[in-house]
């Protein structure tokens, strides 16, 4: 049985993705390849395509399609319909990862400067 399931539904059903149309955009944004060639959601997938998903800050997911289905399942017997080849991150990746995460945090309480520390910082910069 050769069944023919678009890129977008199985990405869906394979729960990579929470949603097929969260699937479409990442497949139209240029976020999904399949064997090295970007992908548009109405593509085909095969048994042993190599797909890559690329995730938030730079991360990639690499995937290679077992079963093409276009029913969904339960979580953990979607998971058996690839195999994650997706190498470990290196201890650099992992303490870069930290150490972004630490930074996106910490710009996000700081917010935007009130009237007060924007006119102290454009002295800052005036005087040096």
């Amino acid at each position: 049985m050769n069944l023919s399931v678009r890129l977008d539904v199985w990405l869906d059903v394979a729960c990579l993705f929470k949603t097929r149309s969260e699937a479409k955009r990442a497949c139209e944004g240029g976020k999904i390849t399949i064997n090295g060639q970007p992908a548009k959601p109405h593509r085909t997938v095969h048994d042993g395509d190599r797909i890559r998903v690329t995730r938030p800050y730079g991360r990639h997911q690499d995937v290679i399609v077992r079963l093409v289905i276009d029913q969904h399942v339960t979580k953990t017997q979607a998971r058996a319909l690839y195999d994650d080849v997706t190498p470990k991150p290196t201890a650099e990746e992992v303490e870069m990862r930290r150490l972004e995460r630490s930074y996106r945090t910490a710009a996000l309480a700081a917010g935007r400067p009130d009237r007060r520390r924007r006119r102290e910082i454009r002295r800052l910069k005036e005087s040096g």
